[in-house]
């Protein structure tokens, strides 16, 4: 939980300091397939997940559309693609305790897989 705290305070010292990240730091990816099982549920999930993705300074890239499968198994369900500034900002948000109340409601209502992957610099 202090971990937690302290990349928030890190994230939030980056944006107060006047650049969402520094010229040199790799965004940061968070990438989930999901097969959702309650649609109604998942619909409270993405309304209270997307404010907090936006404090985190995440941007929605990919949510939900067609997929077209090049090489192995296609995606069990919808993929979901988030940018954050940084590895330190994805972190944070997934380790907020705003995030750590939300994400129980998406667990209900799918499953799926999550991770993080850091971009190339800049």
């Amino acid at each position: 939980m202090r971990n937690a705290v302290l990349a928030g305070l890190i994230v939030a010292a980056a944006f107060a300091a006047g650049g969402a990240q520094a010229a040199d730091t790799p965004k940061a990816y968070v990438i989930g397939e999901v097969n959702v099982t309650d649609p109604k549920e998942y619909k409270t999930y993405i309304a209270a997940a997307t404010p907090l993705v936006a404090k985190f300074g995440g941007i929605y890239i990919a949510r939900g559309g067609r997929t077209a499968p090049l090489e192995g198994a296609p995606p069990a369900g919808r993929i979901v693609l988030i940018q954050f500034p940084s590895l330190v900002a994805a972190q944070a948000f997934e380790s907020s305790p705003e995030y750590l109340k939300v994400a129980p409601i998406r667990q209900r209502a799918s499953t799926g897989r999550f991770f993080i992957v850091e971009g190339t610099a800049p």
